[in-house]
């Protein structure tokens, strides 16, 4: 097991209780029982969370993360309640800071795909399946795929490996109706933002959704599916520039995917399979990787990133 090369100390806020800190977000609640979720600048690579921050990263998936949603809120609920900063906070949590509803969260990554790429491409190469879906042959490295495919896994602890699942496995974790509303609210919230990224020129290869069940808003008497977490940041989707989409390779992407890239070149001097946690970040990494995120940001909404 890994975890972070090192665990910050969380910052101490008047009226906040502390609950955990995560890959990238901090997480309080407030005395109103509302969770306070802070994204930090860290990046996480290969199961550790890196020494090194990439300046404005917390605030880009905060805001396109808040752009998403509202490009989705007529298909389903969200959690976010406002963006106002405590009384107290540190300065440097003004743009990344979101309040949000409690919820009881669902145990299960609900991974859309419509291409195929990371572990989806290595179980593809194996058995010819993707989470125990059935594909055609001769599919290849960034290929599309028939069609949507919803891909669960099971949320690993930091340092630990999400797991792909098969649908039935959810089913028999948490009832057939609830995989099923998973499935379908998952299916639906990629597809449109398939449509709206394509639009832009960029392909969204695949995304995870998180889900919980909002008790304080019902709907004939029963609590609603809310989404959760972040929402379609590069962070959580592979984005690829659809100008350059090639199948059969690695694709140029607007995600970490450059920082992975370099751990495992022969500059970072960096042995992915030995027990020593991964080294510090290049200035010319953590810029280039800073670029990848804004421009995302930027093609996808339109917005000047300021």
């Amino acid at each position: 097991m890994t975890g972070f090369v090192e665990k910050p100390e969380p910052a101490q806020v008047p009226g906040l209780v502390h609950l955990h800190t995560g890959k990238v977000r901090d997480l309080y609640r407030n005395e109103d029982g509302d969770l306070v979720m802070v994204a930090t600048d860290r990046l996480s690579a290969f199961d550790w969370v890196l020494p090194t921050l990439i300046p404005d990263k917390g605030r880009v998936l905060t805001r396109l993360s808040l752009w998403w949603f509202e490009q989705l809120e007529d298909l389903l609920p969200n959690h976010v309640l406002s963006t106002d900063v405590p009384a107290g906070a540190p300065a440097d949590w003004a743009g990344r800071t979101m309040i949000c509803r409690s919820l009881r969260m669902l145990p299960v990554e609900c991974v859309a795909r419509g291409y195929l790429a990371g572990s989806g491409l290595a179980e593809y190469q194996e058995s010819r399946t993707v989470c125990g879906l059935a594909l055609p042959d001769g599919l290849e490295n960034g290929s599309e795929l028939p069609g949507s495919l919803f891909t669960p896994a099971t949320k690993a602890a930091v340092g630990e490996h999400d797991e792909n699942v098969d649908y039935e496995e959810v089913a028999r974790r948490l009832g057939p109706e609830t995989a099923a509303a998973l499935r379908q609210s998952t299916l639906a919230a990629y597809d449109r933002a398939r449509d709206i990224a394509r639009e832009r020129g960029i392909i969204l290869a695949d995304t995870k959704f998180e889900f919980g069940w909002d008790d304080n808003r019902t709907e004939n008497g029963e609590p609603v599916l809310t989404l959760a977490d972040e929402v379609l940041t590069p962070d959580s989707s592979r984005f690829w520039p659809a100008d350059q989409w090639q199948p059969g390779r690695s694709q140029p992407s607007f995600d970490k995917q450059y920082v992975r890239d370099w751990l495992v070149s022969a500059e970072s001097g960096w042995d992915r399979t030995s027990e020593q946690p991964p080294p510090a970040l290049p200035e010319a990494v953590v810029e280039a990787t800073r670029t990848r995120y804004i421009e995302a940001y930027e093609r996808l909404t339109g917005v000047p990133w300021s």
